[in-house]
């Protein structure tokens, strides 16, 4: 299972995460596109770091929420939010052709990404914009209407990368517990090291209330973003590559 990480994510003289740290443990960076976080310097540093890792890139875009860092949904047209996705694909995927690479694949950001597994229109529009760029793949959340997922993907031509959480509790519909519910992050390196090989080795998870879910996926997300976090990720790696 390929471990994708959200990056590039740092604004001017601020920085957030752990970028150069949390890189060489990854397969797939998902890099800001600037409309959440990152801005064109910060872009293309992170595209540098990517490359001398060998490590897939992915455009990371959001709804143009800066202050916000794009965990606010926003009222857009279809064809605005498909306008928007484009605009930020496009922009990052000049800095990369300047290095010698290209964007592989999308993944929404923060509001953007939970209003898309909410909504089969805005899924839709998403799932276009992945088209009409160059038949870029959308990674999006892997849960018990996969089936539903594949068919509107289908129909759009569009190839699907299913993706599940370490750090994150899950309900009986393999959607993640919301943040408001208590213990719905984890925190325990040893227990998110334990859900992350339950996905890898056994395609599923235990829910939080106990009960087991089938839930095959093709990449796990792991944070880097504070010290607890990269070594969470470490240990992750090193479990993975041992199974």
């Amino acid at each position: 299972m390929k471990l994708n990480c959200d990056l590039g994510e740092s604004f001017g003289v601020w920085t957030m995460g752990m970028d150069a740290e949390v890189m060489p443990l990854i397969d797939l960076a998902n890099i800001a596109c600037g409309f959440h976080a990152s801005d064109p310097l910060i872009m293309a540093n992170t595209v540098k770091l990517a490359c001398e890792h060998q490590v897939q890139i992915g455009a990371h875009p959001a709804y143009p929420d800066l202050v916000g860092f794009g965990r606010r949904s926003m009222a857009c047209s279809p064809d605005e939010l498909h306008a928007l996705l484009l605009y930020q694909v496009g922009a990052l995927d000049g800095l990369c052709r300047a290095q010698g690479t290209k964007v592989r694949y999308m993944k929404p950001h923060g509001a953007l990404y939970n209003d898309m597994m909410r909504d089969p229109a805005i899924l839709e529009t998403v799932l276009k914009a992945g088209r009409d760029y160059g038949d870029l793949p959308v990674m999006i959340a892997a849960n018990a209407k996969r089936a539903e997922h594949e068919l509107l993907a289908a129909s759009l031509g569009v190839d699907l990368m299913f993706e599940v959480f370490a750090d994150r509790a899950y309900d009986d519909s393999g959607n993640l517990v919301p943040r408001s519910v208590a213990d719905s992050v984890l925190h325990d390196a040893g227990a998110i090291v334990a859900q992350a090989v339950s996905f890898a080795r056994d395609r599923g998870v235990t829910t939080h209330t106990g009960r087991w879910l089938d839930l095959d996926a093709d990449t796990l997300c792991i944070h880097g973003d504070n010290a607890s976090s990269l070594a969470a990720a470490r240990s992750v790696r090193e479990a993975l590559s041992a199974l």
